[in-house]
């Protein structure tokens, strides 16, 4: 206990044991953030993030959770800095030092960082004049988060494997089992094996937002909106999921063809998607705003149009009420937009590029505060 106490005491002054480099070199490592990870960033103004203005575009700034290991010893004081890869937006860093708090041989920081990515992320070790040891990751971003919920049609169902096109791979997927982040390829981490919508949102957004993009999709296929009410395991799921990722942009919501098949009525839907939305906040502790697209057509399972208007009636008034936002309308896209009977039976390829660049619109809007 008397080792712990000297150890925390130091860390208030921000220092942390010094060891020889030799030592760090095999026992020194950074446990966060990791490669791909995404934070969601702060402090973002629409009207001041143009190319001419003076000091570059204000893209806003993020706040990186750093941790690692650190054997025991004398003392050092950490500093960190990010460098831009090939490609990334941001702004590089000088070495600055860490406020760091330790138990035991453990260490942990928050750094502010510029909006942007890739980065690379170096920390090292000094005393005095000599740096001990550096450790650093590759790639991590400050940038946009999105986390996806919903049934199917948010989910791996749907014909086309989606691909990230830029070519340094910024839009990222949070696998919340494995705890990692990785290129957002389909298919998409725990949602199935199909493809998605998503890919293709987020490489419309890329270019505009200027800065990477992660997406944590916890959707389920074939699943009511009951069954996201709380004290169920699909609402446990997605409170984990925004606890992990820490901050996010908003939740994208695409669900409702379940809800119809169970015929629930337009006043049901609209108190259960309240009751869900009001108890996360209070998980999170903060409040995003809920993107609800209107997703209730199913062309080869059903044709209900009455069932289908119930809750296409509850998204239009969910989008009058506070915290809820239009997504798209989804329900648009029929004919060649929709697989047949020898398909997944769900969006086509085109149907998925489609969907995508409604939602990245919506999107779009939300972040720049369209009227």
């Amino acid at each position: 206990m008397e080792h712990v106490s000297r150890l925390s005491l130091a860390f208030v002054f921000g220092v942390l044991p010094f060891v020889p480099s030799a030592l760090l070199a095999d026992e020194w490592q950074l446990t966060s953030p990791v490669p791909y990870q995404v934070v969601q960033r702060q402090g973002f103004i629409p009207a001041q993030a143009h190319e001419h203005q003076p000091g570059g575009p204000a893209l806003g700034h993020g706040l990186l959770p750093l941790a690692g290991n650190w054997p025991s010893g004398g003392k050092a004081v950490l500093e960190l800095r990010v460098a831009r890869l090939a490609g990334a937006t941001g702004r590089d860093t000088d070495w600055t030092p860490l406020d760091v708090k330790a138990i035991g041989e453990t260490w942990r920081a928050a750094a502010e960082v510029p909006a942007g990515g890739w980065y690379k992320l170096e920390v090292r070790a000094r005393r005095g004049d000599q740096i001990a040891a550096t450790t650093a990751v590759e790639p991590v971003g400050v940038g946009e988060i999105f986390l996806i919920a919903g049934q199917s049609y948010a989910a791996g169902a749907n014909d086309e494997l989606t691909k990230v096109t830029d070519p340094t791979g910024r839009i990222a997927a949070y696998d919340s089992i494995k705890k990692t982040w990785r290129v957002a390829n389909d298919p998409q981490p725990n949602v199935g094996d199909g493809g998605t919508i998503w890919p293709p949102m987020a490489d419309q957004l890329l270019p505009l937002l200027r800065v990477p993009i992660g997406l944590v999709n916890v959707a389920v296929g074939g699943t009511a909106s009951r069954q996201w009410l709380p004290g169920e395991s699909l609402y446990e799921n997605l409170a984990a999921a925004g606890n992990a990722t820490g901050r996010f942009r908003a939740v994208l919501w695409q669900q409702g063809e379940s809800d119809v098949i169970e015929r629930i009525d337009t006043d049901t839907y609209i108190q259960r998607l309240v009751k869900i939305r009001a108890a996360l906040a209070g998980e999170w502790g903060f409040d995003p705003p809920w993107l609800l697209a209107k997703s209730t057509l199913h062309p080869t399972v059903y044709d209900r149009p009455e069932e289908e208007g119930r809750i296409r009636a509850a998204i239009d008034q969910l989008w009058g009420l506070p915290g809820f936002r239009p997504g798209p309308d989804t329900d648009i896209l029929g004919g060649e937009n929709r697989g047949g009977m020898g398909t997944r039976r769900h969006f086509s390829a085109i149907g998925q590029q489609r969907a995508g660049w409604m939602w990245a619109a919506q999107i779009w809007c939300e972040i720049n505060r369209c009227e």
